[in-house]
């Protein structure tokens, strides 16, 4: 067993050859945000991955081992709901809508430009085709967005809340509820 303990996020600073001789791992988003998995790679070797505690992986993360080979993660297909606006009555304002409503309940959401996409759930499926909007079941990659309080690789920020000034005032009456204490 390869034991591989070290990331490079999005495989930065490394050459375009050597991602390319690099063997690849498929990963399910289930098993990349686990720290410590065992998968093996298209080189058949077995691996034995040990990360930081809260590491996230990413499709096209790249992994070292232990010997300095480097392993590239292909995030794999999996069972997703590909949500779309109807383009006879809706419009992608629809989808803003909807991440609005998923993100309220913490779902898992992958964010593009013409279309979201969720684990499987039948009860936020029927929500969304109330919306008016087009769910399909589909074998796809997965790459939800990092939380704004999430950890590990893709980051955000972690904690507390900092006012910073951007150019434009932040006049927030008593009924500006934000979810956080002043």
């Amino acid at each position: 067993m390869q034991l591989v303990s070290k990331i490079m996020p999005q495989g930065h600073g490394l050459a375009k050859v050597l991602l390319q001789r690099a063997s690849t791992v498929e990963l399910d988003w289930d098993v990349r945000q686990k720290s410590r998995f065992d998968a093996t790679d298209s080189a058949g070797r077995t691996l034995g991955i040990f990360l930081p505690r809260g590491t996230v992986v990413r499709g096209g993360d790249v992994l070292v081992a232990e010997d300095g080979t480097l392993i590239r993660v292909v995030a794999a297909p999996q069972s997703v709901l590909k949500i779309t606006f109807c383009a006879s009555h809706g419009s992608t304002f629809d989808l803003i809508r909807a991440a609005y409503h998923l993100g309220n309940r913490h779902v898992p959401i992958e964010l593009q430009p013409d279309h979201l996409k969720i684990e499987p759930d039948h009860v936020l499926a029927d929500m969304l085709r109330a919306m008016h909007l087009t769910v399909a079941a589909v074998q796809e990659p997965f790459e939800p967005e990092s939380g704004a309080y999430a950890s590990g690789t893709g980051g955000g920020h972690h904690h507390g809340h900092h006012h910073h000034d951007h150019g434009h005032s932040h006049n927030h009456g008593p009924d500006d509820a934000h979810g956080h204490a002043h």
